[in-house]
């Protein structure tokens, strides 16, 4: 065999194989790679509604997790509810805490998806020519990768910004957590207040109701008008309605209350409220910690400065984007009976250009968020001295109404000593009886507005006044 014929057949024999390897570099491309299939996931609606239904507070699942948060077994299941075990509930069941947490896997996942390298391109082609020129080949194939390579270390930037937009994710989380237990602790104190209006208008309806059967009698003797008795009937008719409108307030509370534990009406009417924590009463008034101890916990400021840092991230990126990436594209082709190799570079044109827009813009968002961070914290600031102000002229008038009611009660055992010597009539002891409740009315108005004081305060500073609240470890753990 000549030189010649080896080569002819030689040629061949490449251009097979290089078409064979062509088939066999896309085949693993496409066998070697593990697809997921699409599984639809329809919402069942009624199924949603009766998975709601059939929550319970008594559930096994939520007693783990009160274990879990450092309640001990003995006192599970809960008798008597205070304002965290509400809390806990509202973690456990509020269906806005699951939404928060499945933003934050996204955001995790959009952070891995930020730490990816771009893949390298695979290309081929496949040509024939009709010359008839029988030294050349007809055929000609072609084989060659792209492999893309970026530079100033973008991957890293945009990983890092990806971060702080987890992290945003994450203390979202923690705020949904604090504004639920907020709101909890505005309706608990409702609840509480309102519980204290209806025992208080039920005495005051029964003394109205023998102020005016005594009077009724004083009417039949002669001894009082028909005036004094319509007078005394109309406050009686007015304490049935105020005791009404408290009676139907209360169920108000209570779906209130439900919708903010994530829990059916029926469930929480099953719930047994515990009374008002006088040991939170009594706390001490923060002092001039209170500023310190806000722009410390507060979760917006922590979200703010992650939203700097999340801009300062993407204005890094937008810099890093005025050098243009490279390409490096290495092939091979049988072009028609010869063998060419080749190597190429390629990049986008962007020396011109450098993305000034776009790092002006990145610019211009850092700028926004860095004025809307210092905005925020003179607005907590602001807060903190108005909410400390306020739990000072609360704390001030509760004691003001202790202490007359403490005189006034004084007064009703001195007439009553009286009356039991038969030196008074019934109606006038009745009616001390009646400025009694009065003054009991102030007080529990007066408890109610300093407990209002303390609930703006912990919102302010987003912790709970007492140190033995087991939500401060909860939330420390966010």
């Amino acid at each position: 065999m000549t030189l010649r014929q080896h080569k002819m057949q030689a040629k061949p024999l490449a251009h097979k194989s290089l078409y064979l390897a062509i088939v066999a570099v896309i085949s693993i491309q496409f066998v070697a790679c593990s697809f997921q299939e699409y599984a639809p996931k329809p919402i069942d609606a009624a199924q949603s509604a009766a998975r709601f239904s059939s929550k319970s507070f008594e559930d096994s699942q939520f007693q783990q997790f009160l274990i879990a948060q450092g309640y001990a077994v003995e006192r599970l299941p809960i008798q008597l509810w205070h304002l965290d075990d509400l809390a806990y509930c509202a973690l456990f069941f509020h269906p806005s805490l699951e939404v928060a947490r499945t933003q934050w896997r996204s955001a995790q996942l959009a952070e891995q998806v930020a730490g990816n390298k771009p893949l390298p391109t695979l290309n081929s082609h496949l040509a024939h020519s009709d010359d008839p020129d029988p030294a050349k080949k007809p055929f000609a194939l072609g084989l060659g990768i792209d492999i893309p390579i970026e530079v100033a270390n973008k991957r890293l930037v945009r990983i890092e910004q990806a971060q702080h937009l987890t992290q945003i994710a994450k203390l979202e989380i923690a705020q949904t957590a604090w504004q639920l237990r907020h709101q909890l602790a505005q309706t608990f104190s409702n609840i509480q207040y309102n519980q204290q209006q209806i025992s208080l208008l039920a005495k005051e309806k029964n003394l109205r109701e023998a102020i005016v059967r005594l009077y009724q009698k004083r009417l039949t003797l002669g001894e009082a008008s028909n005036i004094e008795l319509s007078n005394a009937t109309l406050q009686l008719q007015s304490s049935e309605n105020a005791l009404l409108s408290a009676q139907q307030a209360q169920l108000v509370l209570q779906s209130q209350l439900a919708s903010q534990l994530g829990l059916p009406l029926a469930q929480v009417n099953k719930m047994a409220l515990a009374p008002i924590d006088e040991e939170r009463h009594q706390s001490a008034t923060p002092t001039d910690e209170v500023q310190a101890t806000t722009l410390q916990n507060r979760i917006d400021i922590r979200i703010a400065l992650e939203r700097y840092a999340a801009a300062e991230a993407k204005l890094k990126l937008e810099i890093a984007n005025q050098y243009p990436d490279l390409v490096i594209s290495p092939s091979y082709t049988y072009e028609f009976g010869d063998n060419v190799w080749s190597l190429g570079i390629s990049s986008l044109l962007a020396l011109l250009n450098k993305n000034k827009t776009n790092i002006a813009a990145a610019n211009q968002l850092r700028e926004v968020e860095a004025a809307q961070f210092d905005a925020l914290q003179i607005k907590v600031i602001q807060e903190a001295s108005t909410a400390r102000a306020q739990l000072s002229q609360a704390s001030a008038e509760l004691h003001d109404q202790q202490q007359l009611l403490v005189q006034q009660q004084a007064k009703t055992q001195r007439l009553a000593r009286q009356f039991a010597a038969g030196e008074i009539d019934r109606l006038t002891i009745t009616y001390a009886e009646l400025e009694n409740v009065g003054a009991e009315k102030a007080l529990a108005l007066a408890r109610y507005k300093r407990n209002q004081a303390l609930d703006q305060l912990e919102n302010t500073m987003q912790k709970p006044i007492t140190t033995q609240s087991l939500f401060n470890q909860y939330r420390g753990e966010l």
